[in-house]
């Protein structure tokens, strides 16, 4: 059971140090993989297609994103790599078929929430994101934008987020649903400003901006692809981006930090996770093989139009995220007592 003591000394922990897994790894996950294609170990990896389980329907951002970067990734590692959507309980049945996998050959394209607060969110969840995943890599990040509806009032950053306090109890916010990032998002928010709207919760962005064209609700943080027609065409104000620097996925729109938010830098993201019990040597492989697609124009352009901009990294840098997003998360959760059934 996981204890709000547990939980705060996993949130000093997390600005210190990686994860164990991380710690045992390679300090150079690039530089052992390009000698490892020669070795007996990896040299063999991969043997047969390689599986990539996304958990959301065909067309989802973390699908396109899964999507953009399987053909190039098979050309370098001399396999097919085949995306398979499994689609349910936010992507953690995906997760959970990852995690018990023992073919060496099936892979997950996962999200944050499936890779982080699974657990805390829910503790009947079959798998422990901690101890049953190697992180391989990220493939892309993207903020969330804190809209407004078009009648709020104020022109810029700081005056809308005025008029956002000045709503009180009364204003309402939307979200994908409870243990979303766009839920917890909100709630951090709230913790780190004086705002105060309701949660509501709907099945999907979509319904979201709906309710907010509609005037059901007055905020919510949503995704730069979704927010940006609406903000364009003036059916929406857009007051910020939830990511540390400016966004090329919506550059024109500042930072939550310069709103004189601190302490709020939230990222979405998707990545590639393996079974903890992948060899080390083919996470190394498969890390490398990833960061030079990733890294291409190409790919880079593609993963930009389906709203993701590509980034890549070791397996240690993600597991850092990892634990970090959990420590910021787990607060929000332990804070608010937000619990899901999925």
């Amino acid at each position: 059971m996981i204890t709000k003591r547990r939980l705060l000394q996993g949130m000093a922990a997390s600005l210190c140090g990686t994860a164990a897994w991380a710690q045992q790894s390679s300090t150079s996950a690039t530089r052992t993989a390009r000698g490892a294609a020669t070795s007996g170990a990896a040299g063999a990896w991969p043997s047969q297609p390689l599986r990539v389980l996304v958990g959301f329907p065909a067309g989802a951002s973390p699908d396109l994103a899964a999507r953009a970067i399987a053909e190039p990734l098979s050309k370098l590692l001399g396999q097919p790599v085949l995306v398979e959507n499994k689609p349910g309980a936010s992507g953690n049945l995906a997760a959970n078929l990852v995690a018990k996998a023992q073919d060496d050959h099936t892979i997950g394209a996962l999200i944050n929430g499936n890779l982080t607060i699974a657990k805390l969110l829910n503790p009947a969840t079959p798998f422990d994101p901690e101890k049953d995943f190697a992180p391989v890599g990220l493939i892309g990040t993207a903020p969330l934008v804190l809209a407004t509806t078009a009648d709020a009032v104020g022109k810029t950053p700081i005056e809308l987020l005025l008029w956002a306090r000045n709503l009180g109890e009364k204003g309402k916010y939307g979200s994908p649903g409870v243990g979303t990032v766009g839920h917890l998002g909100m709630e951090l928010l709230r913790a780190r400003t004086s705002i105060a709207p309701q949660h509501v919760p709907f099945t999907g962005n979509p319904q979201v901006i709906a309710a907010m064209l509609a005037g059901q609700i007055q905020l919510a943080l949503l995704p730069p692809g979704l927010a940006k027609p609406h903000v364009a065409s003036g059916k929406l104000k857009a007051i910020g981006v939830t990511s540390p620097m400016r966004s090329p996925l919506f550059q024109e729109l500042p930072t939550l930090r310069e709103a004189d938010v601190r302490g709020f830098d939230l990222e979405i993201w998707t990545a590639l996770a393996a079974p903890a019990s992948l060899p080390r040597p083919a996470v190394a492989r498969l890390n490398a093989a990833l960061g030079d697609v990733v890294r291409s124009a190409e790919v880079q352009a593609q993963l930009l139009k389906a709203g993701w901009q590509g980034e890549a990294g070791t397996p240690q840098s993600l597991a850092y995220r990892m634990r970090n997003d959990t420590a910021q998360l787990g607060g929000v959760i332990m804070m608010r007592g937000i619990r899901s059934e999925t």
